[in-house]
């Protein structure tokens, strides 16, 4: 058999509420990335592997992720939208996509950025009689913190999968799940029957995962995540944007059409297309948002600058 034919989803329908202001003008996945939305780059991954139809689940703001994205003509890939309506989890968005949904399908988070290496062995693994009906894409956290906010994944020794536990305080493992997911059309199956938690009155996407191990479908754990980083908060987007520099190793990312006053320093800055340094000052791991004027007369340091607000590092000295 050859490798299957897969489908693309991705949630993009979160208000993002502990984002704000952010979240009160974009979607999370449309925040910029080293130049380009985030959710781009996870179509970038998913034409990657082969995946040439995409779902994105849409919700707050969400015309302006179809602005955005279009019908992904320019991604090489055909884009649809589904509305969420109501956010009520993970689990909740992905059985709004049932009709949708017409072979097996990646699904990833829209808010977090991911650092991949071989993401093609998960489809590989459900290739062959007695392949996997679905499998997680996880990585080995050192970190207690990040495992406590995320999932842990309990597997045998041939890496299946026999329980999920969300947001553990005792975790027995330090393998993390990370939000990237790739499941049979069966899985449908287990989400229409996923109760809602008492804790957050939600449809977790770890409970359908369970009840899919339990009615016996095949699931594994394939390690292909370096790292990924969650857009939870403010800061978080200066962060993401400092470490994409880092892993393409640049200084500075200078977009187009922009211009900086003669004498201006940057380091390890990303000012976006069309912006503006108006003043001969120093800036220091600095986000500026497309076609913002900066006219501050002092120096910057870890700030972001939209034409709506700016944001700046609590610990970091400002003007």
């Amino acid at each position: 058999m050859g490798m299957p034919s897969l489908m693309g989803v991705i949630l993009a329908a979160g208000k993002g509420t502990r984002m704000r202001p952010f979240s009160e003008h974009w979607p999370k996945p449309i925040l910029p990335l080293g130049g380009k939305p985030l959710i781009a780059h996870q179509l970038e991954m998913m034409k990657a592997v082969g995946v040439e139809d995409v779902v994105i689940v849409i919700g707050h703001l969400g015309h302006q992720v179809v602005r955005e994205l279009g019908d992904g003509e320019r991604f090489g890939l055909n884009i649809r939208y589904v509305e969420q309506g109501e956010t009520l989890g993970i689990a909740h968005a992905v059985y709004k996509l049932e009709k949708h949904v017409d072979r097996p399908f990646f699904l990833f988070l829209g808010d977090i950025y991911f650092e991949t290496e071989n993401l093609a062995s998960m489809p590989e693994r459900m290739m062959g009689p007695g392949g996997a009906d679905g499998v997680l894409a996880v990585m080995r956290e050192p970190d207690a913190e990040k495992i406590r906010r995320n999932f842990v994944v309990l597997t045998d020794a041939n890496g299946r999968v026999h329980r999920g536990v969300e947001k553990p305080r005792f975790a027995r493992t330090d393998l993390k799940g990370c939000g990237i997911y790739l499941f049979d059309q069966s899985f449908f199956d287990a989400v229409r029957r996923t109760p809602r938690t008492a804790m957050r009155d939600e449809y977790e996407i770890t409970d359908a995962i369970q009840i899919y191990i339990d009615d016996g479908y095949r699931v594994e754990a394939a390690e292909v995540i370096k790292a990924d980083l969650n857009l939870s908060y403010p800061m978080d987007l200066l962060a993401l944007n400092l470490r994409w520099l880092d892993v393409h190793g640049a200084r500075n990312l200078i977009g187009r059409s922009v211009q900086i006053a003669e004498g201006a320093s940057l380091e390890r800055c990303l000012v976006l297309d069309g912006a503006v340094i108006e003043k001969p000052i120093k800036m220091r791991e600095v986000l500026v948002f497309p076609g913002v004027r900066v006219k501050h007369e002092g120096d910057l340091t870890r700030a972001i600058i939209t034409k709506e607000t700016e944001i700046f590092d609590n610990e970091a000295a400002q003007p």
